[in-house]
């Protein structure tokens, strides 16, 4: 008896959240505003893979030119590499030396306090002649980490008030990418 009174109370409750969630719906109004007449690219998804085979070949770039994390990059920006050698597979040649490559920055992390280093993420890459979707997907570059350094000066500080908080203040270091640093990602001729 009791269990079928709780039953009835927890479906009347269930009914009437559910009513009060779609009655109270609301448009929003920033998104219809600001990208109804914008044509949205749609992402590349793959529908049918096998990510089994672990051939990989190394594809080494170098950029075009030099930037900076904290000045030159922003989210969504295209960045030109080139081919640092001629890459080959099965006898015959992919990619030549001095191929143009293209990626997007998908991802800048600022560098913090406590050391912690800048971190860029670099994605899409997209080589003439090469299905994108069998090239690595993303590349990672950091700055320069302090924190092995920081933390323990902190801890060794920690009893002479307040110089242990005052090395919260070191900041790690910024992302830099220059043409002499090369940068490896992989081609996988086996993926579908």
């Amino acid at each position: 008896m009791k269990n079928s009174n709780m039953n009835k109370i927890f479906s009347v409750l269930c009914s009437i959240l559910i009513f009060c969630g779609t009655a109270f719906a609301v448009e929003d109004d920033f998104v219809n505003k600001t990208l109804a007449q914008k044509a949205i690219e749609r992402p590349q998804y793959l529908e049918n893979y096998n990510f089994e085979d672990t051939t990989a070949i190394p594809i080494k770039l170098s950029i075009a030119s030099e930037v900076d994390s904290e000045k030159d990059l922003y989210e969504g920006q295209i960045l030109e590499f080139i081919t640092v050698e001629r890459v080959k597979y099965d006898g015959k040649t992919l990619i030549r030396k001095g191929t143009p490559v293209t990626a997007r920055v998908e991802t800048i992390i600022a560098n913090g306090m406590n050391g912690i280093p800048a971190s860029v993420i670099i994605g899409n890459f997209n080589i003439p002649g090469i299905e994108s979707s069998r090239l690595t997907a993303e590349y990672e570059k950091y700055g320069f980490d302090l924190s092995l350094l920081v933390f323990p000066l902190k801890w060794a500080l920690t009893p002479l008030p307040p110089t242990g908080s005052l090395t919260n203040f070191i900041k790690g270091g910024h992302v830099k990418l220059k043409p002499d640093n090369i940068i490896t990602i992989y081609y996988h001729p086996n993926w579908l």
